[in-house]
């Protein structure tokens, strides 16, 4: 590529610390590493024009999981693996706020609320209610969830619906646009639209091979979750979310975060319209993927339960669809490790980035010493 001189020193010499992805783990690491070092030389690399992944992406619910979903994972976790999840979605939901500003992320704390499509799941999740709010009552020092008759007049669910007081919800470009800000005051180098081949470790530095160039760093840091596998052997696979909003809905009634069928559906409002996605359940095998983009099984699913369910009686017209990279593993537990001498990497938020990225930035910078 046809660099300068000027270039090639201002941003490709002397790095201290290269961190690969600009989402909200890569950019909370880059704040803690300026806060630790600040005379330190810290490059941020970035395939996208915007961050990919999920991070601009997401639907914007600052959640910890829903009842069902707490209550599945009973079934492959023990109740301390299931606190401490808690525990630090909250701890990093309150992390988030604190840094950015609940008025720049556009924070609203409206309720969430879990539908049931069917009795049995109601009637499990119900039975272990207790037991989940006195699991985690000493992170709130209250009960979390209740319960609440249909008061928004949903259609083809169980009468009675799951209520969490403390969930809320963001608005996802506020967020992205603010801490990318915060990150450039600190004096932190973002490039973006350059790809990270791969990597070598040589004696105290890594060398970093892109689609642009290659440069030498003395830390590097992996942030990018769902496409981690294309740089790393860890136990985190892709994992696409499929979302889609409508056109603004006059006098639109429904306020909070939503879920359905152990968290799998989602929806909330936003600016006088509904944005819904998931659906992933239907088709796991398709949507283990890194590539964005719809399918017709999960497009026409997200659109019949719209107008079947949550806007049974009010005309609608989709406006935009879109998708996100998620990066999963058969545990919930974020991957936060040395993965060499000077490379180190957060990855696999399991769907919860915006409740724990800020914390899985902040812990991936204090990896080092």
């Amino acid at each position: 590529m046809n660099f300068s001189y000027w270039e090639l020193k201002e941003w490709f010499s002397k790095v201290d610390f290269t961190i690969v992805g600009s989402g909200i783990v890569g950019l909370n690491c880059a704040l803690q590493l300026k806060k630790k070092y600040p005379k330190a030389k810290i490059l941020v690399l970035e395939k996208g024009m915007l961050p990919q992944g999920a991070s601009s992406k997401n639907a914007g619910f600052a959640c910890f999981g829903s009842l069902s979903e707490l209550v599945d994972d009973l079934k492959t976790h023990t109740e301390e693996a299931i606190f401490n999840l808690v525990k630090k979605r909250w701890e990093g939901l309150q992390l988030l706020r604190e840094n950015l500003g609940d008025a720049n992320i556009g924070f609203q704390q409206h309720k969430g609320f879990e539908l049931f499509l069917n009795k049995q799941l109601f009637e499990e999740s119900a039975s272990k209610k207790h037991q989940i709010n006195k699991l985690i009552y000493p992170i709130f020092k209250q009960d979390v969830f209740s319960e609440s008759e249909n008061i928004f007049k949903f259609q083809n669910i169980e009468p009675r619906y799951s209520v969490n007081q403390f969930e809320g919800q963001i608005d996802t470009g506020k967020m992205v646009t603010e801490l990318l800000l915060k990150v450039q005051k600190a004096g932190v180098k973002i490039l973006n639209t350059i790809t990270v081949k791969s990597f070598v470790e040589h004696g105290d530095q890594v060398s970093v091979k892109t689609n642009q160039l290659e440069f030498t760093t003395n830390k590097f840091f992996i942030a990018t979750n769902g496409f981690a596998k294309q740089l790393l052997k860890e136990n985190v696979q892709p994992a696409r979310a499929q979302v889609i909003i409508t056109k603004p809905i006059k006098n639109l009634p429904i306020k909070g975060t939503f879920h359905l069928d152990k968290g799998y559906y989602y929806f909330r409002n936003i600016d006088d319209r509904i944005l819904f996605g998931g659906g992933r359940n239907l088709d796991f095998k398709t949507e283990e993927t890194t590539e964005f983009g719809q399918t017709a099984i999960i497009q026409d699913q997200l659109k019949r339960m719209l107008k079947e369910t949550i806007l049974p009686n009010t005309p609608f017209e989709i406006d935009h669809s879109w998708s996100g990279i998620m990066g999963v593993g058969n545990q919930k537990k974020a991957i936060v490790k040395p993965v060499g001498t000077n490379v180190y990497c957060g990855v696999r938020l399991g769907g919860m980035g915006i409740a724990i990225g800020s914390l899985v930035g902040k812990e991936l910078a204090d990896l080092i010493a």
